[in-house]
């Protein structure tokens, strides 16, 4: 096996080896991105063309993700922007780094099902290469490159991040505060699920943090409340808080954390055994935590539902190609932390779709979701082909 951690000189092919790599990490994607495939509770939105949206980001992913990640790599090798996510606040996470290999796969199995000439295993290294250093290096080293290889344990940040978010919990005594933190937790992660276009990485949960008395800390972070580089978020310049990142203390709850960055808790209803909660943003010029006085919840509701009303009511105007393609900029741009990292995020372009023909854009658009099956009992990703 080739060191993960040792990246090859930018522009280096070895045909033999790049076939032997790519076709390692395809066979260690394949049974893990079909069991989360199926096991992923479904979802069919009324007003947005999800499954268009996706495959157009897909297809660019397999497209342009190659030479967007040999500049990045260049600039900032992949390790040191894996461990540059281990912290509150950054979208070099959980979901992000599992989605630069399954988007990539996802894009190659469309693709390569109506033309096979386009496997690439140069290609394929270069992108999956990548994400094996940046992930195992934002596991910290621990051998593992994902939640499904450790059990649905997530825990990026340090003793010191754990200990300010545990001691800046505030105690929940009854139900009114469970039912305060409850209404606040459900409105932003709706909002933010609306705001990324029926994507659920506006939130992103790490843990568990198992503390010295038995409970748990679950932290969740909820990303870009305000304007960003999505056009559409100039709806939201008002909001008074672009990062927030929650600790929930809990007693008596079992939870993993999935590669789609969300917790699974054994009883499910895990608020219910909320034992502490504190906020905070990470807006700081450093980046570091700073605390959010509980008493703003409220308003902070009031807010994110005045604007969450009037993004709706935006996207209702919206053509079906105007959605697709603020969906699959969403997408697309689970690469862009990572280029940001790097310093190289504005020597990119993020525009989207550019790399897709015509003919392919308007077939992949027209995709409702039915058409699209999870792969039956062969391998959900096939390995390439020696040519």
């Amino acid at each position: 096996m080739a060191d993960p951690a040792r990246p090859r000189p930018p522009g280096h092919r070895d045909c033999e080896h790049d076939l032997e790599e790519a076709n390692r990490l395809i066979a260690y994607h394949s049974p893990i991105a079909q069991a989360l495939t199926a096991e992923r509770t479904s979802y069919r939105s009324q007003l947005i063309p999800v499954t268009a949206y996706i495959v157009v980001a897909c297809a660019e992913t397999f497209y342009r993700y190659p030479a967007m990640i040999e500049a990045i790599d260049a600039a900032m090798p992949a390790e040191e922007i894996g461990r540059a996510g281990r912290r509150p606040g950054s979208t070099i996470n959980t979901v992000h780094l599992w989605s630069i290999a399954n988007f990539y796969l996802t894009g190659r199995k469309a693709l390569t099902a109506i033309d096979p000439g386009l496997d690439d295993p140069h290609a394929a290294r270069t992108v999956l290469e990548f994400w094996e250093r940046a992930a195992m290096a934002f596991r910290g080293g621990d051998g593992t490159r994902q939640a499904w290889d450790a059990g649905g344990v997530v825990r990026p940040y340090g003793d010191d991040i754990v200990q300010t978010l545990v001691e800046g919990a505030q105690p929940i005594a009854d139900e009114e505060q469970r039912s305060r933190v409850r209404r606040f937790n459900a409105t932003l992660v709706n909002y933010l699920f609306l705001l990324y276009f029926d994507t659920r990485v506006g939130t992103g949960d790490t843990g568990p943090y198992v503390l010295p008395d038995g409970r748990v800390l679950l932290v969740r972070d909820f990303y870009r409340l305000g304007h960003s580089d999505f056009w559409w978020s100039d709806v939201a310049a008002g909001m008074p808080y672009q990062n927030l990142t929650a600790g929930l203390v809990l007693d008596g709850v079992d939870v993993r954390i999935s590669d789609f960055g969300s917790c699974v808790t054994v009883p499910e209803d895990y608020l219910g055994h909320l034992s502490g909660f504190g906020l905070f943003t990470t807006d700081t010029p450093d980046g570091s935590l700073a605390p959010v006085p509980l008493d703003e919840m409220d308003a902070l509701v009031s807010t994110v539902r005045t604007v969450q009303a009037r993004h709706y009511r935006n996207i209702v105007a919206m053509s079906r190609d105007e959605m697709i393609r603020a969906g699959a900029y969403v997408y697309f741009t689970f690469l862009r932390p990572f280029a940001e990292a790097a310093g190289v995020a504005d020597r990119l372009d993020w525009s989207v779709p550019k790399a897709v023909p015509e003919p392919l854009y308007e077939l992949f658009s027209a995709l409702t979701g039915d058409e699209v099956e999870l792969g039956g009992d062969g391998d959900y990703y096939s390995l390439i082909r020696p040519s």
